[in-house]
């Protein structure tokens, strides 16, 4: 079926945060759907408008939790989160309530790939500590010697439209990718063979994590981290509480973890939109201090490409459901 021959019931359409881009208003729109933009009402005014709306689109301003759901009634069909991450969703009550909730990792998986892979580059050559050096005034040569990917064993932790992406892309090194994911099973492909966690935590040098929050707080902790055989370079493109920040820093102080390159942290508020690094606490100041880190404002997810796939992802998912 395509686009131009869809036919809808046409529903009444709410938008939390603003749209990051302009597709899936306009396509809505196109199909005879009232697109409302209450991106920057406070959560008061939007627990007593939602009566009328069928779908609501949100990103991470507000918690889409039991008040809210109950508040929008039995009109309410979707919940469309543009983006990932749902942890701020009550996805269980969601469920009980009959309201589909639809995300979009499609829309990201190419980006955070890619960022993926960079990170994992600088850790391995030091590529922001040279800069860092040079700037300065430095010429650091042999205190900056790379490690080659192409010998190494890389692991990554969940399977999903995130980890197939980062493994398409670490083939062309010469690596080996393994993968485990606890939620799936005959997962394993051209690009990573399918293992069990032990036997990841056995061979693995790197291990990169695509996992979402939900069922997954604290997983990498202090214990998680001493079941490796040897030492490990950790990389976390997924949700900053899957990491337990102090349990990292013993780590890379033990030698355990060679080095860490994080683009979400524990602190983060769930807007995402703000951080002060000053004010956060001191095993967070350590990775800000250390050379062996590479830090990233949550941007794994973001290139102008993948707005785009976010709306359009979603407008598909909407489609098949209500079309």
């Amino acid at each position: 079926m395509s686009e131009s021959d869809i036919t809808w019931a046409p529903m009444k359409i709410i938008f939390l945060d603003p749209p990051a881009h302009p597709f899936l208003r306009d396509a809505l729109e196109a199909d005879g759907h009232l697109v409302d933009d209450h991106s920057s009402c406070a959560r008061a005014r939007v627990l007593s408008i939602l009566p009328e709306y069928d779908g609501i689109v949100v990103r991470s301003r507000l918690n889409i939790d039991r008040a809210l759901l109950d508040a929008a009634g039995p009109r309410l069909k979707f919940v469309a989160r543009w983006g990932v991450g749902t942890d701020h969703i009550d996805l269980d009550y969601a469920r009980e309530r009959g309201v589909t909730v639809f995300n979009s990792p499609e829309g990201s998986k190419h980006t955070v790939a890619e960022h993926t892979v960079g990170m994992l580059l600088m850790l391995l050559n030091h590529l922001g500590r040279a800069d860092r050096q040079v700037r300065a005034g430095q010429w650091v040569r042999r205190g900056n010697t790379g490690t080659e990917l192409q010998y190494l064993t890389v692991g990554l932790i969940g399977y999903g439209n995130m980890g197939q992406m980062t493994a398409r892309r670490l083939s062309g090194f010469g690596c080996r990718v393994i993968t485990h994911d606890k939620y799936r099973s005959d997962y394993g492909d051209d690009y990573a063979t399918q293992v069990s966690l032990e036997e990841l935590q056995a061979k693995a040098d790197v291990v990169s994590l695509h996992i979402f929050l939900e069922g997954n707080h604290n997983y990498v902790d202090r214990d998680w981290i001493e079941r490796f055989a040897k030492p490990i370079y950790l990389i976390n493109t997924a949700r900053g509480q899957v990491v337990r920040t102090a349990d990292l820093v013993e780590a890379m102080e033990s030698g355990r973890i060679l080095g860490a390159a994080l683009d979400v942290n524990e602190y983060e508020e769930q807007s995402f939109v703000k951080l002060d690094p000053d004010q956060l606490p001191e095993p967070y100041q350590y990775l800000r201090r250390s050379d062996r880190t590479v830090l990233t404002p949550h941007i794994a997810g973001w290139s102008f490409e993948a707005e785009e796939g976010h709306a359009r992802t979603l407008y598909q998912k909407i489609t098949r459901a209500f079309a």
